[in-house]
């Protein structure tokens, strides 16, 4: 575990006190193409200004906007959306409704192509899946930011609650419920997917299985932040291109484990129920008739 959690503040490493670090720190400013100047993140007056933290050595990105820098995943999800040549351009936090009029949200953004009289000839939808955070960022954050000189090498592996990537989270509690909802009417429209990941959040996923992507209708745009000596360089690792209903089945489907194991863990409750029960907590419960007795051995 690193001694903290911070891979970037305000689009910067933490240690970086070049001039152009110290002004987007100074100015709470974000460097990849906010809808604002400034970082919006978690609280307009107060942004938690921290884009991606560190998992061992490798920076695991936690912003949704910093998957913005240069563009990279509008054009790469372009390319997967429209034949070479095609003008296009983006719209932002574009509203989705069903058949009642009732939001299924808003699509993170909308890539449009377009003819020479501005008429819309095609779109698809790019969704944005950062990693959340468990444990207390915020603290460490603000801790950091009271000095920054004085902190950078600040040692915050002792504290309560050290943030880390929350990568089961970031699937089942957001990335599952965008696909099935947003991702099932625009697939019924028979409209192109692409979803911008970081690289290790995507390696926690099930393995989806990869066809041609001219037969693709989801393809998984999955980026890296690499060091080029100063400022993290977003970079694409590679695409996976997957068919719609069988890339969420994957996803929305559990593994099973053991059946023995859960019915294990439920005799170990009902034998400490029936010892407390019977006031000899301590003392080996009574003989009673088992789960494994009334359920089977299975055999």
């Amino acid at each position: 575990m690193p001694k903290q959690p911070m891979a970037e503040v305000f689009g910067f490493a933490i240690d970086d006190f070049s001039p152009h670090a110290e002004h987007f720190r100074a100015n709470r400013l974000c460097p990849f193409n906010n809808k604002v100047p400034n970082c919006t993140k978690d609280k307009v007056e107060d942004p938690l200004g921290v884009c991606s933290v560190y998992e061992g050595n490798n920076a695991v990105v936690t912003c949704p906007i910093r998957f913005r820098q240069d563009w990279l995943m509008a054009s790469d999800a372009a390319a997967f959306f429209f034949p070479a040549g095609t003008h296009w351009t983006s719209l932002t936090e574009v509203r989705l409704n069903d058949k009642n009029g009732k939001s299924a949200g808003n699509i993170d953004i909308v890539l449009v192509s377009y003819d020479q009289a501005g008429r819309i000839t095609d779109f698809g939808s790019l969704e944005v899946q950062a990693v959340y955070i468990s444990g207390n960022i915020r603290k460490a954050f603000a801790y950091y930011m009271e000095n920054p000189r004085e902190r950078a090498n600040m040692d915050w592996s002792k504290g309560k609650n050290y943030p880390h990537p929350d990568y089961l989270s970031s699937s089942r509690k957001r990335l599952a419920p965008q696909l099935i909802y947003k991702g099932g009417i625009l697939h019924a429209w028979g409209k192109k997917q692409a979803v911008a990941v970081d690289r290790h959040f995507f390696s926690t996923l099930p393995r989806m299985e990869e066809v041609d992507p001219a037969d693709a209708e989801l393809a998984w745009l999955i980026y890296d932040l690499e060091n080029t000596g100063g400022q993290k360089r977003l970079v694409r690792s590679r695409t996976v291109y997957t068919r719609f209903r069988f890339a969420l089945e994957r996803i929305t489907t559990a593994e099973p484990g053991n059946v023995q194991d859960f019915i294990d863990a439920l005799q170990e409750r009902l034998d400490k129920k029936v010892v407390v029960g019977n006031g000899t907590a301590g003392e080996a419960p009574p003989d009673a008739l088992t789960l494994q007795d009334i359920l089977g051995s299975g055999e």
